[in-house]
């Protein structure tokens, strides 16, 4: 096996689409001689040419020294048949998603390569163990999964198959390295770590819309306003596309068997039907057209603002609110104000029952999540019009607001508590160190904290009780805490804690 970091390693890639020709160019600029090869006639060639025109690029803007780009460029090579790789220290495979093509391609491979070269699989979904099921020699095979756009994302999952040496798995996470990228080792399971762990925060913003809790636009202005997304998770798949990320969803839901943590909705399934696909196809979740306007995410403040409210419940963060708002927090209930309260994991149906206020003057705060720019509401069946329209008009005089309907869990209590319990989850799999899940997260998703990271900002008993009044009150059993999680908060430990 040869030195990773040797000066003359050489790397074959099979595959001139956006992938392969990413891992081309970050292992050109990585000192590499590359040789890629494409069965399409002259795609190869072709991506070799755009890389080259790319640096060189960068180089006249300033963005990299020439000298730089024009050696890397100098490496690239376009091999013009598959035996051209013969003489390649690693190979990587980056082809369609197919598992009979790339153990075809493998069995090819293995009888070109010389016997101590290393082979890996850039797929995003099969499993590793499945791909070389069939090979003569298993052992020097792995994953090593890169992200889109490749120059851009840092990490690279490696993941070894059921044969695979750890000196195959050292060897190409040194590899990672050397091509400026992040490594972080991820069990052979069904969407690999990033893949798996990114459901919840989709699937969980689905089913809020399906339950007419609240509108695309909504969801994702709390998403980023209130727990720091960089984009809304509707925003996200019209990005990525309902042609990615519904396939994604189904296979990792199906591989799973089922679990309904990682269950989409039949909306999700309908958009793609429907060619919806998001910015690609000018309409998705938004519409994308010239001059279309963005919905509102903003309940309208235009109503007189309450002057005094009752706050319910052991709730100083909610007094602190309405006190910066200008209004008076009455000490006991005078029959006629809003009543302002604070649940976790509960409706506002819920909470008036079992705390016995009244239903009609109650509106819910989300105080869980940065309050600083906007504060989501929301109101039982039947609540009184004008109160809610009083709390909006006096809460907007300093932030905005998001009025939803009765919702156990809100919309931020209810996506944040799925992304870290799904990522809790994940570390009772053993899918990766703990840290490094919270990693893999941030880097493949650009999450403002990985889901364990989040679980702490949160509270692991907050978050324990967050989905275990989601999974009381709706029966599902989308909601069950994981066992990693409940552990934690009954101990009182990090999520994060081995």
């Amino acid at each position: 096996m040869q030195d990773m970091n040797a000066a003359g390693l050489s790397l074959g890639v099979v595959g001139a689409g956006a992938m392969g020709t990413g891992i081309a160019q970050v292992a050109a600029l990585g000192g590499i001689e590359v040789r890629l090869f494409d069965t399409r006639e002259g795609a190869a060639a072709k991506s070799c040419e755009g890389i080259a025109g790319r640096l060189s690029k960068r180089a006249a803007e300033g963005k990299m020294p020439a000298d730089e780009a024009r050696d890397a460029a100098a490496r690239l090579n376009a091999a013009g048949a598959l035996a051209d790789l013969s003489g390649c220290d690693v190979v990587v495979e980056a082809i369609v998603e197919d598992l009979e093509v790339k153990r075809s391609l493998f069995a090819e491979l293995e009888a070109i390569v010389s016997s101590d070269a290393l082979l890996a699989s850039n797929t995003s979904s099969l499993p590793i163990g499945a791909i070389g099921a069939e090979m003569k020699h298993p052992e020097r095979f792995a994953g090593l999964h890169f992200f889109n756009p490749v120059p851009l994302m840092k990490l690279v999952e490696v993941i070894p198959g059921p044969d695979t040496t750890e000196a195959v798995v050292e060897a190409l996470t040194v590899l990672s390295r050397r091509l400026g990228r992040t490594p972080v080792r991820v069990k052979d399971t069904p969407g690999f770590l990033v893949n798996y762990g990114g459901r919840a925060y989709a699937t969980e913003a689905l089913a809020i819309l399906q339950e007419t809790v609240a509108t695309p636009a909504e969801i994702d202005a709390v998403m980023r306003d209130c727990f720091g997304f960089r984009m809304g998770p509707f925003e996200l798949m019209d990005l990525t596309g309902v042609d990615v990320n519904f396939p994604v969803t189904r296979f990792v839901h199906e591989s799973s068997f089922g679990d309904p943590r990682l269950r989409s909705t039949a909306l999700h399934r309908y958009m793609l039907e429907t060619r919806r696909l998001g910015r690609k196809s000018g309409r998705g979740f938004f519409d994308y057209a010239d001059g279309a306007a963005r919905p509102s995410a903003d309940a309208p403040g235009d109503a007189a603002p309450a002057r005094s409210v009752f706050v319910h419940g052991d709730a100083p963060i909610l007094k602190d609110l309405v006190g910066d708002c200008g209004a008076q927090v009455l000490d006991a209930d005078d029959g006629s104000s809003p009543i302002l309260a604070a649940p976790v994991g509960e409706d506002a149906t819920a909470h008036a029952v079992r705390c016995g206020v009244d239903p009609r003057r109650l509106v819910c705060v989300d105080t869980v999540g940065d309050m600083s720019k906007r504060v989501t509401v929301m109101t039982a069946p039947g609540a009184d019009a004008d109160g809610l329209a009083s709390v909006v008009a006096l809460l907007s005089a300093k932030r905005a607001v998001t009025a939803i309907a009765d919702s156990p869990g809100f919309i931020g209590q209810r996506i944040a508590a799925m992304v870290a319990n799904l990522g809790c989850e994940m570390a009772q799999m053993g899918l990766a160190e703990p840290a490094d899940i919270d990693l893999a997260m941030r880097l493949g998703l650009n999450y403002p904290k990985g889901p364990l990271e989040l679980a702490d900002a949160i509270g692991p008993r907050v978050v324990h009780a967050i989905l275990s009044e989601l999974q009381a009150l709706t029966g599902d059993d989308r909601y069950r805490p994981s066992q990693w999680l409940r552990r934690r908060a009954a101990l009182g430990l990090s999520a994060l804690q081995p």
